[in-house]
């Protein structure tokens, strides 16, 4: 699939699918010379006529750079303002795909079963990658809550398929709960993962539902992760 698809868009807000291995906006200090999600919508703007200064993508929300799957952008500084102060009531769902490393055999931490919760809360080292503090040494570090719903979609040998939802959207919060229960999403040299089989971070996020808040309608986008992902776990 083409690295971004505009699902929806309308003058308020553009859904789109982002591919993998593309930011979703520039790095502090990157200036233009990155291509990001953001700016290759801004083109797509530019060449249908539709972009001015008051009608061009605002990010509300992140996906990382080797994180493929459903975002959105609101168009215009009203629709960024709305949007992100009334989140959590606009979203109705946002569900992941993960394919993750089974543990290793001498793992003895803590052993996830088929669904439920993992609310470790989460701190953030000097390169601000998240990870969760071992038990008794939370009180080191500055946290934050995170909320992760999870089910186990189908495990093989080699990885387990997971369905991730999430209640908070904190940085890198689905990689590292995930690694602090043995299961290291596959290519992800952040968490240590042991391969990289598929030539990415083995992230997608799959839905993105919420209600218009100007047309009240619920609406629901769902882009597939990967076939190779499923036929792993064989």
């Amino acid at each position: 699939m083409q690295k971004l698809k505009i699902l929806f868009q309308d003058e308020n807000i553009a859904v789109i699918y982002k591919g993998e291995h593309l930011l979703t906006v520039p790095f502090e200090g990157a200036g233009n010379r990155i291509k990001t999600a953001q700016s290759v919508l801004e083109e797509i703007l530019r060449k249908s006529g539709r972009y001015s200064l008051k009608h061009k993508p605002f990010a509300v929300h992140r996906l990382d750079r080797e994180t493929s799957g459903v975002m959105m952008f609101a168009l215009n500084e009203r629709a960024r303002k709305v949007i992100m102060d009334g989140w959590q009531k606009i979203v109705t769902q946002r569900s992941y795909r993960a394919l993750a490393e089974n543990p290793p055999r001498q793992f003895r931490g803590v052993q996830l079963k088929e669904g439920g919760v993992i609310e470790s809360a989460l701190a953030y080292n000097a390169y601000n990658i998240a990870f969760v503090p071992r038990a008794g040494e939370e009180r080191k570090f500055k946290t934050v809550s995170a909320v992760t719903h999870y089910k186990k979609i189908a495990v093989g040998k080699r990885f387990t398929l997971f369905e991730l939802d999430l209640d908070t959207g904190r940085k890198n919060q689905i990689r590292a709960h995930l690694a602090s229960a043995g299961f290291v999403i596959e290519g992800d040299k952040n968490y240590k993962a042991r391969g990289d089989e598929f030539g990415r971070l083995c992230l997608h996020a799959r839905v993105l539902e919420f209600i218009h808040p100007w047309t009240e309608e619920k609406m629901r986008f769902e882009i597939p992760e990967p076939d190779e992902w499923i036929k792993a776990c064989n």
